[in-house]
């Protein structure tokens, strides 16, 4: 389950292009430094990343790749705690600055692919970042920006398999967000239209194909599969590669074990989100608060299934608690569905009493996934009867 809204309404989150190396940097080392600090990135080795990155920059100053990765770095430590807006600003600076640098550079030649690259993918991260507040407008704006580098990158070097991760994803969101969030429509006027299939089969080659940008490609099919196209099975694999290839990331790690509650594989999702738990209580990086009380809430789903139900509530009270800490504007969906939840044990429990507060408590709060209906429900008559 995922809780927040995936995908922006023009995501143009853009990585290496195998063809602009050569045209860049002809040097073994800048592009030994580049894939390492990614790499860093990617596994979230920020202090690594940092350090790596700060020499990109160092011996090749004027240069936007540096700067563009170490905002990346902003990126992933937002990814890591999406709640806390506390990095949002520092992250938009950066960008800004990547867009300058790149501006600058193609008033004196406006094919530099370089550039052209840099500049799509800085405006494609700061309206992903701006959708991901729910900052409509600005976003759309983003993305009315974006389109036309990205569609003259793609004429600059239209063979470049990473090329297609932006393509891709923009004939992708083109087509499927208006359908999923309306109130966009209006703005679809500024944009070529999108085709969702295309999208897809661009996004897989990319993610088979492409030297730099497989990651990203693979991430974003993953993301696509489970939250638009519902085929867990298809994520499930795509999870599992990322988490092969990164097993550093906590993100990566979440979706494996969510893919595994979708497909009812109670037993390995058991395991992987008991192996979270381990980690979230270890400290690594990546894994937590946020992670842990996800770990609980599927742990204890887990154990409802099984109708350990003791077990369960364990699980949930838990969840309920960390939630109290977690969350920031009111009741998450995490916590609506685990009061939900113990509702429900306790019906199966014959607490009427408690299961009735339970639902009185769901159904006042906002609605997720029918939440209110379901309470509203088990008011009337309790769960299993």
């Amino acid at each position: 389950m995922v809780w927040r809204r995936s995908g922006a309404i023009f995501i143009l989150f853009l990585f290496f292009l195998k063809t602009a190396i050569s045209q860049w940097i002809d040097d073994a080392e800048y592009d030994k430094l580049v894939k390492r600090g990614v790499e860093e990135v990617y596994n979230l080795r920020f202090s690594e990343a940092e350090k790596t990155l700060r020499e990109v920059i160092g011996r090749w100053p004027d240069h936007p790749s540096g700067y563009f990765f170490a905002a990346m770095i902003d990126w992933w430590k937002i990814m890591d705690d999406p709640e806390n807006t506390s990095y949002d600003e520092e992250f938009i600076r950066k960008l800004d600055s990547v867009i300058e640098m790149c501006d600058r550079i193609l008033q004196k030649s406006p094919d530099d692919v370089t550039a052209l690259f840099f500049k799509a993918g800085s405006i494609g991260f700061r309206g992903r970042l701006r959708a991901y507040r729910e900052s409509w407008l600005l976003a759309a704006n983003d993305g009315r920006l974006a389109v036309p580098v990205l569609l003259r990158l793609y004429k600059v070097d239209p063979h470049s398999y990473d090329v297609l991760l932006g393509i891709g994803i923009y004939n992708y969101y083109a087509e499927v967000i208006p359908q999923e969030y309306p109130f966009v429509k209006p703005f679809m006027v500024l944009f070529p239209r999108g085709d969702r299939k295309k999208g897809i089969e661009q996004l897989t080659i990319a993610s088979q194909r492409a030297r730099y940008a497989w990651a990203e490609a693979t991430y974003f099919l993953l993301q696509i599969y489970y939250v638009y196209e519902k085929d867990y099975w298809k994520s499930l694999s795509l999870a599992e590669k990322l988490l092969r290839a990164f097993p550093q990331n906590a993100l990566f790690h979440r979706f494996v074990g969510r893919c595994n509650v979708a497909l009812s594989r109670w037993e390995e999702a058991y395991r992987v989100w008991t192996e979270i738990l381990a980690r979230c209580d270890r400290g690594e990086v990546g894994y937590n608060l946020s992670a842990k009380r996800e770990a609980f809430y599927y742990l204890g789903l887990y154990h409802f299934s099984a109708n350990h139900l003791e077990e369960a509530l364990r699980y949930l009270y838990a969840c309920d608690e960390l939630s109290r800490t977690v969350d920031r504007q009111g009741p998450s969906p995490f916590m609506i569905m685990t009061n939900l939840k113990i509702g429900m044990i306790y019906d199966l429990q014959k607490k009427r009493d408690l299961a009735i507060m339970q639902y009185k408590k769901v159904a006042g709060w906002k609605d997720f996934s029918g939440s209110r209906r379901d309470a509203e429900k088990y008011l009337r008559q309790p769960y299993g009867s």
